[in-house]
């Protein structure tokens, strides 16, 4: 059986091991990893973006972060996780924790990236006419900032789908089940059926973004980010 027959095989589309599960799951453990890093990434990319201070130290601790092995680094967490838990936490807090890493550093450089590149003058004009700190980073920095932004987003997204399959070498659930079960059973169709879900979700998402940035970013901006 190949690729396309074991996508469209209606056994492969019901159970707890069907398809629609273990892409929902799969979308769950990246919606969580994307929120936590952008909690992390946008104080951080603000901080930087906006008083210039720490874009060494900080940029630099945080892309030194995507060099380390996934899995090696997976594998050591739960090792040294597990025996805090006695639930499946030992294992979704290590997943988490690895994906969060990749995510920050494109959100993070997105955010302060697109507030250093704001004109100056913007931001003395708005201090002119009276506008608080906190005014400035919210009605002028954010919003000129958003093309590079969801940039970096998009960016931090592509790299948790696709690495979120790491989830399935500790047991857990998601499209990467079906690569790592695929190869312990010799089942090819399998393995390629799941790298081919993981790149078609990508693809969606991509989509989703290019949709989202069309309407959230103004035209003006968005000619800005693509001059």
């Amino acid at each position: 059986m190949d690729a396309i027959g074991w996508l469209f095989d209606p056994a492969n589309w019901t159970g707890s091991y069907s398809i629609p599960f273990q892409t929902g799951m799969h979308l769950l453990y990246s919606i969580i990893t994307l929120l936590v890093a952008a909690a992390i990434a946008v104080p951080l990319g603000v901080y930087i973006g906006h008083t210039g201070r720490g874009e060494s130290l900080i940029m630099g601790s945080v892309n030194a972060m995507r060099a380390l092995p996934t899995i090696g680094l997976l594998i050591l967490l739960v090792l040294v996780l597990a025996p805090m838990f006695r639930s499946s936490l030992a294992f979704v807090a290590p997943a988490l924790i690895v994906l969060v890493l990749l995510a920050v550093p494109p959100i993070l450089s997105g955010v302060a990236s697109g507030i250093r590149a704001i004109d100056p003058a913007v931001i003395d004009a708005a201090r002119g006419m009276g506008f608080s700190t906190w005014e400035i980073i919210w009605k002028i920095e954010l919003p000129c900032a958003l093309p590079l932004t969801l940039s970096g987003l998009r960016g931090a997204t592509l790299q948790v789908v696709s690495t979120a399959t790491v989830a399935a070498y500790v047991s857990l659930d998601g499209l990467g089940r079906f690569i790592i079960d695929g190869r312990l059973g010799n089942n090819y169709a399998e393995m390629a059926g799941g790298a081919l879900l993981v790149l078609l979700l990508a693809i969606l998402l991509e989509c989703a973004f290019m949709t989202v940035g069309r309407f959230a970013v103004s035209p003006g901006l968005a000619r800005r980010a693509v001059s």
